[in-house]
């Protein structure tokens, strides 16, 4: 069988390790229709910039759920959004935010988008740095830890836990729950349903919080959220904002908690770079933006088709489901000089899709961004030299690394580093 001919949603081969599939599929163009799957994929970087900004013509209802499963529906006529709405709960997580359209995603995110201000951020640095650091200087001390699970994970949890103001006591219980599920899009869940238990249980106490907010407001994200007004005064309902609260704590955690670990690979097998890095910490940002071009966590997204229209100049039929392989956009060599290879000085970076693009841009880029950078800082400046574990992953060169088998997150199941202080 030819590479471009395997089944991208059931092959853990080509999940595990997707680029060379990439490329066999974009050999056919950069807009190419899976005959047995009826999904158009997108590994060109301007057609797929062109879908994200298109909410006219594609909906995000099968963003959550992936373009490989049946609709709920049997498309009929030139425009399917009365369909989609009136489907909308018989989508897989059809009432998260990235799921959302038009006027009820804009009214969504404009909630959002006062939330991670960079003043914010600023103010929420110096927890972010002192958690990290002690994290670092537990793991220094014992020689080595396994960052994944012991590291990244714990750490993205609690700096959303404590920017949004979830009480103490509650913070290890929803570690551990998330610890426990599955990445999105992970093909050893037997229901893909299940993948969305994590949301549903932190959602209970989180509708007790945002009850809590609103009668007794406090100086934190949640009361903020809990109390804020659409930009026409209206209230948004109170299973709306928890909804909200529950994503804004659950959706990035397996995003940044991957990157951590695809960045912190780069940092150990490019030869020379970790010293560069301790030399001139502000080449980190840079480091960051390059992992995410090259080795982003998010691997792709989708959307549906809800008008006759065009890709590229290929046409698409109301209904089709769009498969946009983030990663390939992101290495595709029309845009990206040498795509394939690490350059840490590559020219306007910061231009790839790793968190999208358009109304639907990651929302909390800017926090991902400054987690991983501080705790990268930490961790350069308290080692002398970090290694991979040669017996748990093999020589620099012949590595053996068991990524997540999920169709739509990129990142490692496990990373373990030997720290030198």
């Amino acid at each position: 069988m030819r590479m471009e001919e395997r089944d991208y949603f059931t092959d853990y081969a080509v999940l595990k390790e997707p680029y060379e599939y990439f490329e066999a599929v974009r050999a056919k163009g950069p807009v190419h229709t899976l005959p047995d799957r009826g999904v158009v994929v997108v590994t060109g970087y301007a057609e797929a910039l062109e879908v994200l900004n298109n909410t006219r013509d594609f909906s995000s209802a099968i963003a959550p759920q992936g373009p490989a499963m049946p609709l709920p529906f049997a498309p009929q006529g030139d425009d399917l959004t009365p369909q989609i709405e009136a489907h909308r709960n018989r989508f897989i997580g059809g009432d998260l935010l990235v799921a959302y359209d038009d006027r009820q995603h804009s009214m969504s995110r404009s909630i959002l988008s006062r939330l991670f201000t960079p003043s914010r951020l600023r103010a929420n640095e110096a927890f972010i740095r002192e958690y990290a650091g002690e994290l670092v200087s537990d793991a220094v001390a014992r020689g080595g830890c396994e960052l994944i699970n012991e590291i990244s994970t714990p750490f993205v949890t609690l700096v959303i836990a404590d920017l949004l103001g979830v009480p103490a006591d509650d913070r290890k219980l929803f570690m551990e729950v998330i610890a426990a599920g599955p990445p999105p899009g992970n093909i050893e869940t037997e229901n893909q349903q299940a993948q969305n238990g994590p949301l549903e249980f932190m959602g209970r106490y989180f509708a007790q919080y945002v009850m809590d907010r609103r009668a007794n407001p406090r100086s934190d994200v949640l009361s903020e959220l809990a109390n804020a007004t659409y930009p026409d005064g209206s209230t948004p309902d109170l299973m709306e904002i928890v909804r909200l609260a529950t994503f804004l704590f659950g959706a990035g955690q397996d995003t940044s908690a991957k990157l951590l670990g695809n960045s912190m690979r780069y940092i150990v097998d490019v030869p020379g770079l970790q010293d560069k890095l301790r030399a001139d910490p502000s080449l980190i940002p840079q480091l960051i933006e390059e992992v995410l071009r090259l080795e982003g966590s998010t691997k792709m997204t989708s959307r549906l088709a809800r008008k006759n229209t065009r890709i590229g100049g290929v046409e698409i039929a109301a209904g089709t489901k769009i498969f946009l392989a983030l990663a390939a956009a992101n290495r595709d060599p029309r845009r990206w000089p040498e795509p394939k290879e690490f350059q840490l000085n590559r020219e306007k970076i910061k231009e790839h899709l790793a968190f999208g693009r358009g109304p639907h841009v990651c929302a909390g880029a800017p926090l991902a961004r400054v987690e991983v950078r501080v705790i990268l800082e930490r961790f350069l400046e308290q080692t002398s030299q970090i290694e991979l574990s040669a017996d748990k992953h093999g020589p620099r060169g012949n590595r053996n690394l068991d990524f997540e088998p999920s169709f739509i997150i990129r990142g490692l199941a496990a990373l373990h580093l030997k720290l030198v202080g």
